[in-house]
């Protein structure tokens, strides 16, 4: 989840392959240091910050920053209701996780809806928030730039060229910057990898700046999806043993997909 929730973090979903036989288990390198701004990955590794990354907040000013966003952002609780979709839907498949804040002494954390999933309780692998990182999170990392694309991504992605992720989905805020200046650079330094942006995932604090942001991705060459287009081309084939967890997923998150989609997928 780029995802910029509530305090303008970026989180999104990175997937190595489309091909169902590979989405199971990715295997990330460990990004180094520096930001990153919305992303998803799997494995047991420490939560790195940003060499620039300031401290973090204690738990009522970041609690500012991030419910600023809540109420300045166009449809932000369905932004959030899609990226937990996502996120659902990233530990069924063990897709890696990225996560990126912006300027987190200011903006504050991650939105707290979003943190059992990117956490566990004991630092193990069990989920449920309030301990360690969660194994599939490759990286939490703090930014200054709008973009993700940040030097500790960079060095994530060009530590091997095994590294680099064949496929990408972006979910956050804002559509007009960080996300479009995210695609943009992976457009220029990546072009084979390819790059989606969900559209019942991305706002901004102007409705209007999202269908024009979306408009101008596509030229990019970036592909604008739903987040129920991306997970069953993700997983590919009704065969798959995670198949039945992804339905059940579906049909809970039902009544949530009609209205983000509603809210922020029109054409």
């Amino acid at each position: 989840m780029s995802v910029s929730f509530a305090a303008r973090p970026s989180l999104s979903l990175l997937y190595r392959n489309v091909d169902p036989r590979l989405c199971h288990k990715p295997s990330i390198t460990r990004a180094s240091s520096s930001a990153i701004s919305h992303t998803l990955s799997p494995v047991s590794q420490r939560r790195q910050s940003s060499s620039s990354s300031s401290s973090i907040m204690s738990e009522s000013t970041p609690q500012r920053g991030f419910e600023k966003f809540r109420n300045a952002i166009y449809e932000f609780d369905k932004v959030v209701s899609t990226t937990t979709k996502l996120l659902r839907f990233a530990h069924a498949l063990s897709i890696p996780i990225y996560i990126t804040t912006q300027t987190r002494t200011k903006l504050g954390e991650t939105v707290s809806e979003l943190q059992a999933f990117l956490t566990t309780k004991d630092g193990g692998g069990g989920g449920g928030g309030g301990g360690g990182p969660h194994p599939l999170v490759a990286a939490d990392l703090d930014k200054t730039l709008f973009g993700m694309y940040t030097p500790a991504l960079a060095s994530l992605f060009n530590s091997s060229p095994s590294s680099v992720p064949s496929h990408i989905a972006l979910v956050g805020i804002e559509s007009h910057i960080c996300v479009t200046q995210t695609c943009l650079a992976l457009r220029k330094k990546h072009p084979d990898t390819k790059i989606y942006v969900i559209a019942d995932g991305v706002s901004s604090c102007n409705r209007e700046e999202v269908p024009v942001a979306l408009a101008r991705l596509r030229q990019e060459g970036v592909t604008v999806t739903t987040s129920e287009g991306w997970m069953y081309e993700c997983m590919g084939d009704a065969g798959i043993r995670e198949f039945r967890e992804v339905v059940r997923i579906v049909k809970e998150t039902g009544e949530g997909t009609r209205e983000a989609l509603r809210g922020l997928a029109k054409i």
